[in-house]
């Protein structure tokens, strides 16, 4: 290569990495139920949206259920390290195959994701849970098997919360036969709780990883000024790793409000604090939060 040419290389380097081509590409996804208007003048979501565009190393898109595709289409999805997702009330509209597809992108290792506060009963969200429980029942029996396993999955009765004294899930009941062979049910995990409690009480954070990539310049304790309540048992698999810990003054609940599980390839964290009529999101530590997991996740 000429000297010319070589000097032309290394500036067209240069002007590429000023330009953002090596940023984390972040689309937040949106229902926009009018109720946000209560604590956001335009929506949750591009609340969100619009903090994360003032980190230079993040490239940010905002985008919401009433667009064409629902806002997910191939090329966004094409062109997305880190998918943030708040919903609520739009759970059973989202159409299936695109539930599946970001799953399956995250198992490929071709996106990570964010789901918020009432998330946990998104479609993508249960649809990554029962893929944990799939994995893990294929890691614990059936890679290891020696008899024959029959595993049937059961679903929950959607969107129906459990109460304190509901199966635990996900569960396995096994069934030992004499001639070797084991069945398995399998309960689906429901990805709700018994208790929930929308006065607006603050909620008070643990940080229980300090030094985990998500916690960075985040307090050991501090304080959600107003959110819901969500009350354990959180009806999911185990988490890989629990970063943060909520509990609440009026009864004594307590909550893990920051988990993270693998899968396959790839990662989801949930950070549960929110309700679209608290404005949770325009305080400074869960933005934080936020944008560490954004960054963390799109590096990883």
């Amino acid at each position: 290569m000429s000297m010319s040419r070589l000097i032309l290389f290394a500036f067209s380097c240069v002007f590429a990495l000023a330009h953002g081509e090596d940023k984390t590409s972040v689309v937040v996804w949106d229902e926009q139920q009018p109720a946000q208007k209560a604590a956001y003048e335009n929506f949750l979501g591009n609340a969100i949206a619009d903090h994360l565009k003032k980190s230079s190393d993040l490239d940010v898109k905002s985008v919401w259920f009433t667009q064409p595709e629902h806002g997910l289409s191939k090329s966004t999805l094409d062109n997305c390290d880190v998918l943030i997702w708040w919903e609520h009330t739009v759970k059973q509209r989202l159409p299936m195959p695109i539930p599946k597809d970001i799953v399956a992108r995250i198992k490929a290792g071709e996106l990570n994701a964010i789901m918020l506060h009432s998330a946990h009963w998104s479609s993508p969200f249960i649809e990554a849970m029962n893929e944990v429980t799939r994995d893990r029942i294929k890691e614990k029996y059936l890679d290891k098997a020696e008899g024959k396993f029959e595993v049937k999955y059961l679903h929950p009765q959607l969107y129906r919360a459990p109460n304190k004294q509901s199966l635990i899930t996900p569960h396995v009941d096994e069934r030992r036969f004499p001639d070797g062979r084991v069945r398995l049910d399998v309960y689906l995990p429901n990805c709700c709780f018994p208790g929930y409690r929308p006065d607006g009480a603050p909620g008070f954070m643990t940080t229980l990883m300090p030094d985990h990539p998500i916690a960075k310049g985040i307090p050991k304790t501090w304080k959600v000024t107003q959110t819901e309540m969500y009350d354990e048992p959180f009806n999911v698999p185990e988490p890989d790793a629990v970063i943060f810990e909520e509990r609440w003054e009026k009864n004594g609940e307590w909550f893990r409000s920051g988990m993270v599980w693998n899968i396959g390839k790839g990662k989801l964290f949930y950070f549960r604090p929110g309700h679209e009529t608290y404005p949770v999101y325009k305080e400074e530590l869960p933005l934080k939060i936020i944008e560490n997991a954004a960054r963390w996740l799109g590096a990883e």
